[in-house]
């Protein structure tokens, strides 16, 4: 049986995880990713879950229009493909007996304190009771120069916000690499040590579905990181990587890890973060 070494994690989803080929939704993965959060809730650790994939989920009931730009497209799948996407989530929780709930919010209402503090709020008194927290971007009403960069950034400022231990990053490849992923000489890198420089390593490439790219991932890690929490990426395909990821025993896991500040962590304990 494993023993986990968080009691308070944030996992993160990327659209590269949640969406097939096609574009749509990827039900299965959903289900395997419900499955080990699961298996989490049994051993104590409480999980917030942000999800990326309402885009793909809308895009898979309705036919793409070529009238319609960028903006009013996201907005269109988000509103009918959010819907979609908690549904689903919502009846594989049920399956194990655990509810879920969902938040949806803005950068805007993150930079406001009010909102932030009421945010906060609502997702303790959701852990309090039990409940997963399922964190989305609001697409439907956010405004692009107001937007977050993607969800790995949203993921970030709710570890910090939620103080958890460990945020892990789900994309799809294993981690940080010395070169391109593809390249059969490039080496993972199992762990970045504060203030190490990763700029020689990561490109501006960014996932297929995805507003980000393993240089966003990165630049979120290390903020994060420094603030104490410990930040892993790692690839959502593999099977049972959560669970792989968040075990004592991970040491031959492929994924890059990003160590906290111990620094960072104590002012998460204080209060002043």
């Amino acid at each position: 049986m494993m023993d986990y070494r968080f009691d308070r994690v944030v996992i993160k989803v990327g659209s590269n995880v949640l969406t097939r080929g096609d574009g749509r939704l990827d039900i299965a993965r959903m289900a395997e990713i419900v499955s080990q959060i699961a298996a989490l809730r049994e051993h104590g650790v409480e999980v917030i879950l942000v999800s990326s994939g309402a885009v793909a989920s809308g895009r898979g009931v309705l036919p793409v229009s070529e009238h319609l730009d960028e903006v009013s497209e996201r907005q269109l799948y988000s509103a009918v493909g959010q819907a979609r996407l908690i549904n689903r989530y919502y009846d594989f929780f049920s399956s194990y007996g655990i509810v879920c709930g969902q938040v949806l919010t803005t950068k805007e209402s993150l930079m406001l304190e009010d909102h932030y503090l009421n945010q906060r709020n609502c997702m303790s008194v959701m852990l309090e009771h039990g409940v997963i927290p399922v964190i989305n971007e609001n697409d439907t009403v956010s405004v692009t120069e107001l937007m977050f960069t993607d969800n790995d950034e949203l993921s970030g400022l709710v570890a910090s916000m939620m103080q958890a231990r460990c945020l892990v990053l789900l994309s799809n490849v294993d981690g940080v690499y010395d070169g391109s992923p593809d390249s059969p000489g490039s080496r993972l890198l199992r762990e970045v040590v504060p203030g190490e420089d990763l700029s020689g390593y990561i490109g501006e490439t960014k996932s297929s579905f995805g507003r980000g790219g393993m240089l966003a991932k990165c630049r979120i890690a290390i903020q994060t990181a420094s603030k104490g929490i410990e930040t892993v990426i790692a690839n959502g395909r593999r099977e049972n990587i959560i669970l792989s990821v968040l075990s004592d025993s991970y040491a031959d896991v492929p994924c890059t890890r990003f160590l906290p500040a111990e620094s960072g962590y104590s002012s998460l304990q204080s209060g002043t973060c």
